[in-house]
């Protein structure tokens, strides 16, 4: 982790990456992501089809939370590093994969410091993971770097447009978002992952993708990620009672609005851009 702070690409005050890093760390380990995490499992499994893994092949997870991307390949015969920075994230994926009898190491690490030689990798995955790094140039630089020449880095990230880059918007409404750093869902933009990627000699294939949250209702929703979702379980701690309030509502008429269930159910589509980089 970089002990410097860093002048991102927008605005022209620094930002102390390190203390940003040190909050969001602290946001992903309340409540307990891997509850959210597990209904995403499809994403991994579509995004390790994409990348055409094979059995034998070396595969980092980057950012890889309770491990999604990690089973998936693990699933497919590869030798699996899972990575975050949050360790008990880690411990979840690895109950996961002690379970299924597969044979992954897992491993503490920053996505903008990857502990690893120049192309270690055959293929470096990520879903809905690096996209939160601060840095994200250098996040983009690391997965790279780490990636041999003639491997793959597969990742999925929510656009700004989607449901989830909505609800973020939502978010920042009422809990700003530090100034002078790219949100997250740029990482769902071509543009953007041109910019990032294209300086260390790659190509680029981008399919737009949905995944569809599923739950009882809008209630259901929030009860569920204001619980156990790091980012929303912290910004309504952050609120008092009356803002607090307002969220929900400013939440409820957003997934209402998406809502393709019916008035008996919530089914809320999310949409994601599947992304695999060939490094040349």
């Amino acid at each position: 982790m970089t002990s410097t702070p860093a002048t991102p690409a927008a605005g022209n005050t620094p930002v102390d990456l390190v203390a940003l890093k040190g909050r969001q760390q602290a946001a992903w380990a309340s409540g307990d992501y891997a509850v959210i995490g597990t209904t995403l499992q499809i994403v991994g499994e579509q995004l390790a089809e994409a990348c055409d893994l094979r059995w034998d092949e070396r595969v980092l997870d980057v950012a890889a939370g309770n491990g999604n991307a990690t089973l998936a390949a693990a699933r497919r015969g590869c030798m699996v590093t899972s990575t975050d920075y949050v360790g008990a994230l880690l411990e979840r994926g690895a109950q996961r994969a002690q379970a299924e009898g597969l044979n992954v190491t897992f491993q503490e690490a920053d996505a903008e410091a990857l502990p690893f030689g120049d192309g270690t990798f055959d293929a470096v995955l990520s879903t809905f993971g690096v996209m939160f790094a601060p840095d994200q140039t250098k996040a983009a630089a690391e997965m790279a770097r780490v990636c041999r020449s003639g491997g793959r880095i597969g990742m999925a990230n929510w656009t700004p447009q989607g449901f989830i880059g909505q609800l973020f918007k939502t978010l920042g409404a009422y809990v700003p978002p530090p100034a002078g750093v790219l949100p997250p869902s740029r990482w769902g933009v071509e543009e953007h992952l041109h910019a990032m990627f294209d300086p260390h000699g790659v190509d680029i294939a981008v399919t737009a993708r949905e995944f569809n949250f599923r739950y009882r209702s809008a209630a259901h929703f929030i009860e569920v990620f204001r619980t156990w979702y790091g980012p929303v379980h912290k910004a309504f701690g952050a609120l008092p009672a009356d803002r607090a309030s307002a969220l929900e509502a400013d939440l409820t008429t957003l997934l209402n609005g998406l809502n393709r269930g019916g008035d008996k159910s919530l089914v809320v589509p999310s949409e994601y851009l599947e992304v695999v980089v060939r490094k040349h």
